[in-house]
């Protein structure tokens, strides 16, 4: 038989912290929180993963880059 192994990934992000408010959709808020129940997270945890998710994966046009 296989052996198995529990794998936890590292945080990508760890140390110090400071706290982002942000206005988001009713809905949205409802989605977070279905997704944090079904996935044993709390709402920070999901927030969090899905940042780093659109973090590593964002793409700038050049055509939307502005000049400050």
């Amino acid at each position: 038989m296989p052996e198995k192994k529990l794998l936890i990934p590292a945080k990508k992000y760890n140390g110090d912290t400071s706290v982002v408010s942000a206005r988001l959709p009713v809905q949205m808020i409802k989605d977070i929180d279905m997704i944090a129940e079904k996935t044993c997270r709390n709402r920070n945890e999901i927030i969090l993963l899905c940042l780093e998710y659109a973090i590593e994966n964002i793409e700038i046009s050049e055509d939307e880059k502005r000049v400050l």
